[in-house]
């Protein structure tokens, strides 16, 4: 027989979301709760298009894979990609999302398998992580702008006035400030209309492609590499690319208190997202290859567009270019959600001014951390999109290895902790899923630094190098002695 079990006697047992009223988000995660805020939560279709957009947000993105990798490299890092880096990641998430489903998410997971200077140090390379790759994500809003302006209009100013593309990126910022604001639910309801949005024209593109092939059948893997390319090379060269579009699958955890019944939201999310993502990528670049246009000059990220002109004409391009604004915005969207709660959740235990605690008095969200982050999105958004996405592998990489250490960590220290669900195979099984994600982010480190040198590591690897420096300087300046806010588990013990 089994009998559920809790640590302390402060954390009842039994709550559908896992956080119960013993344990709110205020002392699960640190922040603070704010009495007669009644928060809407995200359900099912909420959570899936969250983490639709926090990973993907449509194939927009991608095309610099084509160009560097060749069509054939690049379908192989499609498929393949998602089984040794997203899948494992998934199973990790899913069992710590469910083990421990408290606000903060892996922040509070790594403080409980590692420590408080690990978690710090995972909470500095998430935010700094979701902080860049939010910032690119403006930028990218800006690029299907122009597109958009110049296709259905002829209008280029986007592209010869920085300042002006500056100031649009500022307008998404604001705008979807304000939403975010509004809490977790409203963010998932947006998700839901952008998917559409950006799903629509890319159906549209798939069906007539097909019939494009079929009238014309040609091999749409061909070449396999680029010319003077090996397939170890190409493999590389494109891992970055493929990675930065399949990360992200971490994010919903940081608002596990603002999710109906996580216990059983979060597999069924996990499992309808992941095939889901694979499909939204690969469907949209077989068809961007029956087009006839080169696909050495899929360089741009704003190549889809062309490519949809190509296939269906100019209408179709349009239509595409809107869903590229709709696209950037859904993942601006839900990584200003994700990014906003780390933050926070920092300051509850003490490592950031008191202030970034503060929430909403009607929608309960952390309103200050929300507005802080936002500055700083305004601020990296000047950069190129390109170096962004470089930086935000290499900070996601080490958060993503702080996570499954933690995990191998908890099966060690914790074996009785309850799991809703658990990667099956036992210790030997969660150490090998774990090295396929930190093994493949080293690959793509070494195979970018073979042929872009060591200049791409100066931005991500001074950032986390300043790490340990912030965890010395904040304990000193604000947390000055004081506890961390304590994680709770609950036990399966067998009763004999």
């Amino acid at each position: 027989m089994i009998q559920k079990g809790t640590e302390s006697s402060g954390v009842s047992s039994g709550t559908a979301s896992g956080v119960s009223s013993g344990v709110s988000s205020g002392t699960a995660s640190g922040a603070q709760a704010t009495s007669g805020v009644q928060v809407r939560k995200l359900g099912l279709w909420g959570v899936i298009m969250v983490i639709y957009f926090a990973v993907a947000g449509g194939a927009f993105g991608i095309e610099p894979l084509i160009a560097s990798s060749g069509p054939g490299m690049a379908l192989i890092l499609i498929l393949v990609t998602p089984f040794i880096y997203s899948v494992p990641t998934v199973l990790m998430v899913t069992e710590l999302a469910t083990a421990m489903p408290v606000a903060g998410g892996y922040y509070s997971w790594v403080k409980r398998g590692l420590g408080p200077f690990w978690a710090f140090m995972q909470g500095w390379s998430s935010w700094l992580y979701g902080v860049v790759i939010a910032a690119s994500f403006g930028v990218l809003f800006a690029t299907y702008t122009s597109s958009f302006l110049n296709l259905a209009f002829g209008i280029t100013a986007l592209d010869t006035q920085p300042l002006l593309k500056w100031l649009v990126v500022v307008a998404l910022i604001i705008a979807f400030v304000f939403l975010n604001v509004r809490g977790a639910h409203a963010v998932g309801d947006s998700s839901k209309l952008f998917a559409a949005m950006v799903l629509t024209p890319f159906i549209v593109m798939i069906v007539l492609a097909l019939f494009r092939w079929i009238a014309h059948p040609v091999n749409v893997a061909l070449p396999i590499t680029p010319p003077g390319t090996g397939l170890l090379g190409a493999f590389g060269v494109g891992l970055f690319v493929v990675l930065y579009n399949f990360l992200g699958w971490d994010s919903v955890s940081t608002v596990l208190d603002e999710i109906t019944n996580p216990l059983k939201v979060i597999p069924k999310a996990m499992l309808i997202a992941v095939p889901l993502i694979i499909l939204a990528y690969l469907l949209p670049v077989l068809a961007g290859l029956t087009s006839g246009v080169d696909w050495k000059t899929w360089g741009d990220t704003a190549a889809f567009p062309e490519l949809a002109t190509a296939v269906g004409g100019k209408w179709l391009g349009i239509w595409v270019a809107i869903g590229g604004m709709f696209c950037a915005a859904g993942l601006f969207n839900a990584m200003i959600m994700s990014n906003s709660r780390i933050p926070a959740t920092l300051a509850a235990d003490k490592y950031l001014p008191a202030f970034m605690t503060t929430r909403h008095p009607k929608y309960g969200t952390p309103v200050a951390s929300i507005i802080v982050c936002a500055v700083i999105y305004a601020a990296l958004a000047t950069s190129a999109f390109v170096s962004l996405a470089i930086t935000t592998v290499m900070l996601y990489g080490v958060s993503l290895l702080l996570q499954f250490a933690a995990l191998i960590a908890l099966r060690i220290t914790e074996p009785r902790m309850r799991r809703p669900f658990k990667i099956p195979g036992g210790l030997a099984s969660v150490v090998l899923i774990s090295a396929l994600p930190v093994t493949i982010t080293v690959v793509a480190v070494v195979g970018t630094y073979q042929s872009q040198g060591p200049a791409f590591l100066k931005l991500a690897g001074g950032l986390l190098l300043a790490g340990p420096l912030m965890f010395l300087l904040t304990r000193a300046v604000f947390k000055r002695g004081a506890p961390d806010v304590y994680v709770p588990i609950e036990y399966d013990e067998a009763v004999v």
